[in-house]
């Protein structure tokens, strides 16, 4: 006997078959992309975070250090990354060796990219909002837009 050769025995993939799997993975496509488009603003946002942290920390120890007062608003940057003496609270170029550099440069707010520092609560092109007050203080971040973010 010889054996039985069919046509009906076809290899591949049908239309359908193929469409249905294209089908499939579009569905997966449409739920998986939206979970990683927020990623870079989630980054951002957590880095902003991160960085106000560290910051309001180092501005905590120079009060500590400084007979509870925070650095003055101008030559705010150059006392918290260099070094300073326990009366150098507003000076624009501290020349004290005993505390600090408090930071090792001047940070760049992650959301819009800008270092200036000033206590102008509508000044668009500062990165970061900084009022001090007697022996207090407040050290926010600016948005894209130049709003002040109270809420990190």
């Amino acid at each position: 006997m010889f054996p039985s050769t069919s046509r009906s025995s076809k290899r591949g993939f049908t239309l359908v078959e193929i469409l249905i799997v294209v089908i499939i993975l579009g569905i997966l496509a449409a739920i998986v992309i939206p979970q990683f488009a927020n990623a870079s603003t989630d980054a951002r946002t957590s880095n902003l975070r991160t960085t106000l942290n560290e910051v309001r920390n180092q501005i905590e120890l120079f009060k500590s250090q400084h007979n509870d007062q925070p650095p003055q608003l101008v030559g705010m940057w150059t006392l918290m990354t260099s070094l300073s003496d326990t009366t150098e609270i507003s000076t624009s170029n501290p020349v004290g060796t005993h505390w600090g550099p408090y930071l090792q440069g001047i940070p760049a707010n992650p959301l819009n990219n800008q270092t200036a520092v000033t206590s102008n609560a509508s000044d668009p092109t500062a990165g970061w909002y900084y009022q001090p007050s007697g022996i207090g203080f407040t050290f926010s971040a600016r948005d894209a837009s130049g709003n002040v973010v109270t809420n990190y």
